[in-house]
């Protein structure tokens, strides 16, 4: 997995005014979990492109004021509105202990129900993992070559070496949604269809009497 570096600058003020001024100054107040203390830090949002807004998971080497550490992105807040990072919480890591991570799911393979003329539909983006930091990788390919009609592809079915995947089982991942107008057709086709030794429908009943008393009359 590719590691992307953040540097930082330790905080002196905590306080909410404190982490206003940083964000007007275009920083990102942030903080370091995982070891004996947490460290309170601000960064330039600018570097937090590459691990933010991309679709790939990554490790983070944070420099703090020349103390190193390997971490990973935890937590994003984002403005409701501009959608401007208002904070960020990373993990620390070793290699000796397993990590939770979010990993992004990439679909692959031309799934049979398309060519049909179904939509494909992705119903996780990314899919929550449990290893060890050299078993993480950037992302997490999800093959649909067989998925067609009326299935599913669901986390139970994915297998990746070294993860544990922390997802409900029966979750789907992926499926091909039949598209409305064949739903439609279906349905009036079947209706327009009498069911299988069903009892012919009361008009056809009374229109064949007749020709009954007809050959009797012979």
């Amino acid at each position: 997995m590719k590691t992307i570096e953040i540097i930082g600058y330790r905080r002196a003020n905590l306080g909410k005014t404190g982490s206003q001024t940083l964000r007007d100054d275009g920083n990102v107040p942030c903080v370091l979990y995982g070891g004996d203390n947490q460290i309170h830090f601000y960064s330039p949002m600018i570097l937090f492109r590459e691990i933010v807004y991309t679709n790939e998971a990554h490790f983070v080497h944070l420099n703090i004021e020349g103390e190193e550490f390997q971490a990973i992105l935890q937590e994003v807040q984002f403005h409701p509105v501009s959608e401007v990072i208002l904070h960020a919480d990373f993990l620390r890591i070793s290699e000796d202990r397993k990590i939770k991570m979010n990993i992004p799911a990439r679909l692959v393979g031309q799934a049979p129900g398309v060519s049909k003329g179904g939509t494909l539909v992705q119903k996780r983006s990314s899919l929550k993992v449990l290893g060890f930091p050299k078993d993480m990788p950037d992302h997490i390919d999800v093959d649909v070559a067989e998925l067609d009609f009326h299935h599913a592809i669901k986390v139970s079915d994915i297998k990746y070496q070294g993860l544990e995947f922390m997802d409900p089982k029966q979750a789907s991942v992926a499926v091909v949604e039949v598209p409305r107008a064949a739903k439609l057709a279906a349905e009036e086709a079947a209706a327009a269809t009498p069911a299988e030794g069903a009892a012919p429908a009361a008009g056809d009943a009374k229109k064949a009497e007749p020709a009954k008393k007809e050959e009797g009359k012979k």
